[in-house]
This record gives C-alpha cells, structure tokens and sequence, in this order.
C-alpha cells in the first residue's frame, strides 16, 4: 500500500495582482484632486516674494482673520468683499471676544501701495495688536541681481 504524496507547493501563484491597489490609488487621486483647491482658505492672491519670510502657522488655524487685498483694489475680509471705510468696525466686532488680537494681511504684490497702506491703517484702528504680513518664500534657482562691477 502506497501513501498518495500530495503536491501543494506546485499549485502556488506567487505573482502579485496589482489590480486592487492601482484601482484604490486611482480613487485616492481623484479624492485628493477634488479636495485640494478647497483647502485653501480665504481669497486668492498672488504675494510678494521675499528671500527670508518668517514663519506664521496661525495663519492657517480656522479662527485666523484674514484681510486681503486683490490687484485691483478689492479688499476682502475672510471671504466676504468689504468696503475699505467699514473694515475697521468689522474687524472690532470680530475681536471683541477675544483675547489674541491678531489679524492677517495677504496682499497682493501687484497691488496698488495706496489700498495697502490703506487697509493697513483701518486695521490698525480697530485695536489689532499684532498685524502679519503674509509673503512667499523666493525660488531658489530665481535670478540673482548682479554683485559687484568688474
């Protein structure tokens, strides 16, 4: 009588199906893709670019008060447009109740100097304590002004 040897090993597939995975990062993808422009908060703006930004993550927080103003002129406080005469009893109103007196400022570079300094003055009226210019941080590989004559 002879024992029946069973070969197990000879069935195994050892090739992997990347099918599941490619369909599960092509939904992640799509995810990403549709929620990534709504992250951003507030108004879009192009700002200026400096060599040597200094860092402020409380822009970011949801309860940050941001002022912006656009290329053309508008000045808008969080989302919403806004006269430039009614800023500062907007943003009073925003920091009666509390207690960092903090406000945001996202200018654009192209952006008249006048409606800037404007904006800011109306801020600074209202109370704020701290006023944070929001700036971009300069390519690396951007184009150096020359250093010396020769």
């Amino acid at each position: 009588m002879a024992l029946a040897k069973r070969n197990e090993g000879a069935k195994v597939n050892s090739d992997i199906n990347v099918t599941p995975m490619v369909d599960v990062m092509l939904v992640l993808l799509i995810i990403f893709m549709v929620i990534t422009p709504m992250l951003q908060k507030g108004v879009s703006v192009d700002l200026a670019k400096v060599n040597s930004p200094n860092p402020m993550p409380d822009a970011d927080k949801e309860d940050a008060l941001l002022v912006a103003v656009q290329r053309d002129g508008k000045v808008f406080f969080g989302t919403e447009v806004i006269d430039v005469n009614q800023l500062t009893d907007k943003v009073k109103d925003r920091l009666a109740n509390r207690t960092d007196k903090r406000v945001f400022l996202k200018a654009d570079a192209r952006a008249k100097f006048g409606a800037v300094v404007e904006v800011v003055d109306n801020v600074r009226a209202a109370g704020v304590d701290q006023l944070g210019l929001l700036t971009d941080q300069k390519k690396a590989g951007a184009l150096a002004p020359p250093t010396g004559a020769q």
